[in-house]
């Protein structure tokens, strides 16, 4: 995987919270939606087991990454398994300097024009803009005209009424939590069906 990927299919849905069962429910909905592009975060039940579950059933057709990570033994442990790219809430550099070694993406996560400067000059990819819900799409607008070289992935509060203003702002892509899959709901047919419409609603509002 490289970055193109995210330049095409713009959104990373981001799993928070679900254990292995319910992940894999709720990848097939995404999946069916166009969603091809999904962040499991390391503070979910058998995390790991989920990615490795989702890349060996996706096996390229969608791209898995690891999110919250938070240091170098959760970033290569989840390289193990097959993440394909990492996200991070903060920049730590021995997530990036583990990320690099790997020849995989890293997402670690800014928000001041400061920090998102230095996450580049570490090595990031891609700078996860957070929470940018803080700031709203304007902001991206100002980050871009002094750092236009820099890959920006606003992540945090976006949903249907917004997330075409950021992307219109040329930002690489953006990560969408609640706006698709709200932590804490009831897995069932109800929810999955819920969860494939708003992935549906969102991916048309950018195209």
């Amino acid at each position: 995987m490289n970055i193109d990927a995210i330049k095409k299919y713009k959104i990373i849905s981001i799993i928070r919270g679900y254990d292995t069962k319910d992940t894999l429910e709720i990848v097939e909905q995404l999946y069916k939606a166009g969603i091809r592009l999904v962040e499991v975060t390391l503070n979910s039940p058998n995390a790991l087991e989920s990615i490795k579950s989702l890349n060996e059933i996706y096996n390229g057709e969608m791209f898995i990454g690891a999110g919250t990570v938070l240091n170098a033994d959760c970033c290569q442990k989840a390289i193990n398994i097959g993440a394909k790219f990492t996200v991070s809430p903060d920049t730590n550099l021995e997530v990036i300097s583990c990320t690099k070694k790997n020849n995989i993406i890293s997402i670690p996560g800014a928000l001041t024009p400061s920090e998102i400067t230095y996450a580049v000059n570490a090595g990031a990819d891609i700078v996860k803009v957070f929470p940018i819900s803080e700031m709203g799409p304007a902001y991206i607008k100002d980050i871009r005209a002094p750092l236009d070289k820099i890959d920006l992935l606003p992540t945090g509060g976006i949903d249907e009424t917004n997330i075409k203003q950021y992307i219109d702002m040329n930002s690489i892509g953006v990560g969408v939590s609640s706006a698709i899959v709200k932590s804490g709901l009831e897995i069932n047919e109800e929810s999955l069906n819920e969860i494939k419409v708003k992935a549906e609603n969102l991916i048309k509002k950018i195209k």
